[in-house]
C-alpha cells in the first residue's frame, strides 16, 4: 500500500513530508482561501498523498488576494510559490536509474537521448537536449506530430527517449510512445510528469514525478511552476550524468568554443 518503510525510503523525508501535508491541512481547514478537499490518508499510497498534499499546500501558498498585489508583492509571492515547489520534488531511487539509462545507452554504447514534449513542455524538452548535448551526451529533440510524418527515422535501437508531459496523459506523446515501440521495442523511456497515476507513467521504465504543485498562473492554466520544476528536474539528470561520465572543461570547450562560456572553458582547461 505504499506506507511500508521500504517503499517511504523512495521518497526525501518522506515521514517528516506526510506530517507537515497533514498538519497544514488541518491548519488551513478553515481558511478564508478555498479549503482543500479532504482525503482519508490512511487509505492511500504514499506516492498519491505526496501529489495531493503538495497540491493543497501551494493551492494556500500564493495569497487570496492575489490579484490585487503590486507587481513586487506578487513577484515575491511567486518567488516563494515556486523555491517551495522545487524544493519539494520527491526525491527518489528513479533518478538514479534515469541516470543509469542515459550514461549506460548514451556515453557506452553510442546511442543517443531523444526528448520529446507537447508545448511549454517540449520547449523545456529542447532546451534539456541541447544542454546535453554540451556536455558530452548527444541528444536530440523530436516533436511528437512531425514524429508521425518521418521523424521517428531518427530512433535508433541503442537510443533512451525523455518524454515530458505534466498530466501524463500528452495524446500526441502517448502516440509517440506507441510508435517508438513498434519501431524499437526495447528503447527505454524516461518520462517526466505531474501524474504519477497517469497513462504515460504506467507506460514508463523510469518516471519522475513533479510534485504536482499548481500553476501560479492566477488562471491556475498557464504552465508556470509546471515549467520551473521540469527545467529543475533536467538540470539534476544534467549535473549527475556529467559527474558519471567525468565530463571535463577541456571537453565542454570542444563542444561550446563560442562565447564567454567557450572562453572560460578554454581557459579553465589550461
Amino acid at each position: 500500500d505504499g506506507r511500508d518503510g521500504s517503499k517511504r525510503s523512495q521518497f526525501h523525508r518522506g515521514n517528516d513530508y506526510e506530517f507537515q501535508a497533514t498538519k497544514l491541512m488541518k491548519k488551513f481547514r478553515n481558511s478564508k482561501c478555498r479549503p482543500p478537499p479532504r482525503t482519508d490518508l490512511r487509505r492511500r499510497p504514499l506516492i498519491f498523498i505526496v501529489g495531493e498534499a503538495v497540491s493543497r499546500l501551494f493551492s494556500l501558498t500564493l495569497p487570496c488576494n492575489f490579484r490585487t498585489m503590486d507587481v513586487k508583492e506578487s513577484m515575491r509571492a511567486i518567488l516563494e510559490a515556486e523555491s517551495r515547489a522545487i524544493a519539494v520534488i520527491p526525491v527518489t531511487d528513479e533518478y538514479e536509474r534515469a541516470v543509469g539509462l542515459i550514461v549506460e545507452h548514451v556515453h557506452r554504447r553510442g546511442g543517443k537521448l531523444i526528448t520529446s514534449g507537447m508545448g511549454k513542455a517540449g520547449q523545456i524538452a529542447m532546451n534539456i537536449a541541447t544542454t546535453f548535448c554540451s556536455t558530452g551526451i548527444p541528444a536530440v529533440n523530436l516533436h511528437p506530430a512531425e514524429a508521425q510524418h518521418g521523424d521517428l527515422g531518427i530512433l535508433q535501437a541503442d537510443d533512451v527517449m525523455l518524454l515530458i508531459s505534466n498530466s501524463g496523459k500528452t495524446s500526441e506523446i502517448v502516440e509517440l510512445v506507441n510508435l517508438a515501440r513498434g519501431l524499437f521495442p526495447q528503447v527505454p523511456l524516461i518520462v517526466i510528469s505531474g501524474q504519477p497515476d497517469s497513462p504515460l507513467a504506467r507506460m514508463a521504465d523510469v518516471a519522475l514525478f513533479t510534485g504536482g504543485a499548481p500553476e501560479v498562473c492566477p488562471l491556475g492554466l498557464t504552465p508556470t511552476t509546471s515549467t520551473t520544476m521540469m527545467t529543475v528536474i533536467g538540470d539534476v539528470l544534467v549535473v549527475n550524468v556529467m559527474k558519471e561520465t567525468g565530463f571535463t572543461a577541456r571537453e565542454y570547450a570542444l563542444r561550446h568554443h563560442g562565447g564567454y562560456l567557450g572562453h572560460a572553458a578554454r581557459s579553465h582547461g589550461k
